[in-house]
């Protein structure tokens, strides 16, 4: 089954907003064996719209198009599948009952254009949304699936995960399953990895190898196809177990397991606790460890001690140590990783400071990071040498940061 994804809207156009749908459906679909051919941007205006979907239908099985489904006179999606197929829109009476409900609960009138939210087109799939109000669908035209998603995407990622994606998958031609793993990797480059699995990659059929980077990390997501859950497992675990004998050691999790999700896993399931020091990283650390579920019952605080005399007043680091050695350095590391602990009596420290541009300090470039590690068995410190913007320093430091908690001797009981 070949795709094309169709985002709506001219605010896209005018780069108000990222298309992240875009790159949210096409990793989904690749995950599922569906082969994606193109990716269009068309504004709210109907003659462009139905031209792009006519030219799509030359091409593809099934065209993705998220957004313009809601209330507004520039919501034209729907109308426009109408028009096409030639069916009229009618009401979803679920979805409407739902946008009643919703209006009601908030104790606000309802105006009469909300009601097109819950139009769809007679005769065809509906999609109820869960995290939202517009009712999306699915119909054909030309012996093309079209299906239609909202543009919100919180909505969309919710309506395709528990609607289009089952609904997809009993379409697909053979009834066959098709099941995927994602391996996550960090320490190593994109280029590095793929050179190591290289004849692997070459060789692939069933199941499939897609190494992508991102955000630091590099992922790799294998694809099986199979008649049973249990044959496609066992294709998957072959694979996964020969790209684990060539760099295994750069594995740290799978699927939507994260460095920091790792991390608070870890350390909860170790009954750890964590405190963190933070100059370079000015509190994204701790964000990052927060914004896990869980992690209050390992972590206890960040200190963000940005200047040389909030090291001092606030941890007590000497200043005769950082004027001898400097705030870049491994002594000043490890001992705000060594005070942090004391003074939020964890079991592990962490600590970063550093340089993150534009310009130098203390003689130091920018990407010059050291991050200290301090347990009850030692103290331990990292020199790193990161490329990039000033973001991408502060936040590379903070995977790194994860990367030593999970790897560090100090840490593991």
């Amino acid at each position: 089954m070949n795709a094309e994804i169709i985002a709506v809207g001219s605010e896209l156009l005018l780069g108000q907003i990222a298309n992240t749908n875009g790159q949210f459906l096409s990793q989904e679909l690749a995950a599922v064996g569906i082969n994606v051919y193109r990716h269009t941007v068309v504004g709210d205006n109907k003659p462009r719209m139905k031209a792009v979907l006519e030219e799509a239908c030359e091409r593809v099985d099934v065209v993705f198009i998220s957004g313009g489904l809601g209330p507004t006179e520039d919501d034209l999606t729907k109308e426009v599948i109408a028009e096409l197929t030639g069916k009229r829109l009618i009401y979803h009476e679920p979805t409407l009952d739902n946008m009643k409900q919703f209006f009601k609960q908030r104790k606000i009138e309802m105006s009469e254009n909300n009601k097109k939210q819950a139009h769809y087109t007679e005769g065809s799939d509906v999609f109820y949304n869960r995290a939202g109000l517009a009712c999306g669908m699915a119909d054909k035209y030309k012996g093309t699936l079209f299906i239609l998603l909202p543009g919100p995407p919180r909505e969309l990622k919710h309506m395709y995960e528990n609607e289009a994606k089952p609904y997809l998958l009993k379409r697909m031609s053979g009834e066959s399953l098709v099941l995927s793993r994602v391996l996550r990797f960090f320490n190593i480059g994109e280029s590095r990895l793929e050179e190591e699995l290289i004849d692997l990659i070459k060789a692939q059929t069933n199941p499939t190898i897609a190494p992508l980077a991102s955000d630091g990390e590099v992922t790799i997501r294998l694809t099986a196809k199979a008649n049973a859950r249990s044959v496609a497992d066992d294709l998957l675990d072959k694979v996964e177990s020969q790209i684990k004998h060539r760099v295994g050691k750069y594995i740290y999790g799978r699927e939507n397991e994260t460095l920091p999700v790792q991390v608070v896993k870890r350390f909860v399931d170790q009954k750890l606790t964590l405190a963190a020091a933070e100059s370079l990283t000015g509190g994204w650390f701790a964000k990052h460890i927060v914004d896990v579920s869980g992690a209050s019952a390992m972590f206890e605080g960040s200190s963000a001690v940005y200047s040389q005399s909030a090291k001092n007043k606030m941890l007590g680091i000497s200043n005769d140590l950082m004027n001898k050695y400097g705030t870049v350095s491994k002594e000043c590391a490890e001992s705000m990783a060594e005070k942090v602990r004391l003074q939020y009596q964890t079991d592990i420290g962490i600590s970063f400071t550093g340089v993150a541009g534009p310009g130098a300090l203390e003689g130091k470039v920018p990407g010059t990071v050291w991050i200290g590690i301090a347990g009850p068995h030692g103290v331990t410190s990292h020199e790193l040498n990161l490329a990039g913007s000033r973001e991408q320093i502060r936040r590379l430091a903070v995977y790194y940061g994860c990367w030593f908690l999970l790897k560090e001797k100090v840490v593991n009981k």
